[in-house]
């Protein structure tokens, strides 16, 4: 039976008539295309519901990370939803490189649609203050030095460094990092208070150049993982650098471990439902996208909210 896909695309990332292209090329000769392109005032919402109202057995967000978390949104908050398609055109990708989609060539992208294997995975939701609504994400939220800072770092340098770049980007927060104090709940536990300038709340932990922040995250394990680092001082930002390069990262790599190492300055926490409430507000961001402050913050996982095709 012929498929009916929705495109859901962001014209400010990719040229038109090379997206057709690839598409159709991709694509069995007698499946039905739908175009919806994302505007400035809506990233792709109103498009994705139309795209589920036509009876879309597949809708494809081309874009970046903004894009997608906006169509899977919607698609996540719908019973018997199509299947999500991913085409990454921005500067992150970050969903796309955890679940191993390729970067950076749409033929490529379009031939894992095509294929048509999927998986299942968890989406996170977030309620800041006093919020009527939450707000969806697919990679991780957070305060401090954040997913948004380490996904900004130089491009040059990451092509040419790899992890290493992030090492120097974190090496910038040194004069940076304000501390400020917390109080974390997880599930129906009792309240933990912390002071520290970084918290991540992640559904994946790998962001670019091989470098992994949250390195029990799993897209598919019904939970969400914490980072909280509190280093203030140059030894302390260097003990946090050996434990997530090197504990957490290269080490386990080499096959040297696999718990995750937890010290005084970077503690990994775990959890289906935070609730977070701040001393006072400070800057958040939602999948690297800047969402403005907060002082009070809830979060949960939608286990299996997604059928990918990856």
């Amino acid at each position: 039976m012929a498929q009916r896909f929705g495109i859901i695309w962001n014209p400010t990332k990719i040229e038109g008539d090379a997206l057709r292209d690839a598409v159709a090329a991709a694509v069995p000769a007698d499946t039905e295309l739908m175009w919806w392109e994302t505007a400035a005032d809506d990233p792709g919402r109103a498009m994705t519901a139309e795209a589920v109202h036509a009876g879309c057995d597949v809708v494809i967000a081309v874009g970046g990370d903004g894009t997608v978390r906006t169509v899977a949104e919607v698609l996540a908050s719908v019973e018997d939803a199509p299947a999500l398609g991913i085409v990454p055109q921005g500067t992150g990708n970050l969903l796309a490189r955890n679940l191993g989609i390729p970067v950076g060539s749409i033929p490529k992208a379009m031939d894992v649609i095509a294929t048509g294997n999927e998986r299942r995975i968890d989406m996170g939701w977030t309620r800041t203050d006093d919020a009527e609504v939450e707000t969806g994400f697919l990679v991780m939220v957070g305060f401090g030095l954040d997913a948004h800072m380490l996904a900004e770092t130089d491009d040059d340098l990451k092509g040419k460094a790899g992890w290493l770049a992030y090492v120097a980007a974190m090496g910038r927060a040194v004069t940076a990092s304000e501390t400020v104090d917390f109080q974390i709940t997880l599930d129906s536990g009792e309240k933990q208070t912390f002071s520290g300038h970084t918290l991540l709340i992640g559904n994946c932990g790998d962001i670019q150049g091989g470098f992994t922040l949250l390195p029990d995250a799993v897209v598919d394990d019904g939970r969400l993982d914490l980072l909280v680092i509190s280093a203030e001082n140059v030894v302390q930002w260097l003990q946090t650098l050996r434990t997530v390069v090197w504990d957490n990262g290269i080490r386990r790599l080499l096959g040297g471990g696999e718990e995750t190492v937890s010290t005084d300055v970077t503690q990994h926490l775990t959890g289906e439902a935070i609730a977070v409430a701040l001393s006072g507000p400070v800057p958040f961001e939602i999948d690297g996208e800047e969402a403005g402050d907060i002082s009070k913050l809830a979060v949960r996982v939608q286990p299996g909210a997604l059928r990918v095709l990856c």
